[in-house]
């Protein structure tokens, strides 16, 4: 059994397309698939889409009252 090396793309169908050497003269081969993950693309972030869609209350900064944190304790 031989072996060589082959760099290829794959493309949006999933698929691999690989051309041998014309010096290859064989009738069956073994494919073995190397691959590195790559990350997706960030879409660029598009500022202001919910602008004025979100109120914050005046007392926003304020303490909690006690209470909120004594609230469900026996």
């Amino acid at each position: 059994m031989q072996a060589i090396e082959l760099s290829a793309e794959i493309d949006h169908n999933q698929q691999i397309h690989l051309q041998l050497p014309k010096s290859i003269n064989a009738h069956k081969a073994k494919v073995i698939v190397m691959y590195e993950e790559t990350e997706h693309p960030l879409k660029p972030l598009t500022l202001g889409l919910f602008k004025g869609k979100i109120q914050v209350s005046d007392d926003f900064n304020e303490a909690f009252p006690d209470s909120f944190w004594l609230e469900g304790q026996v």
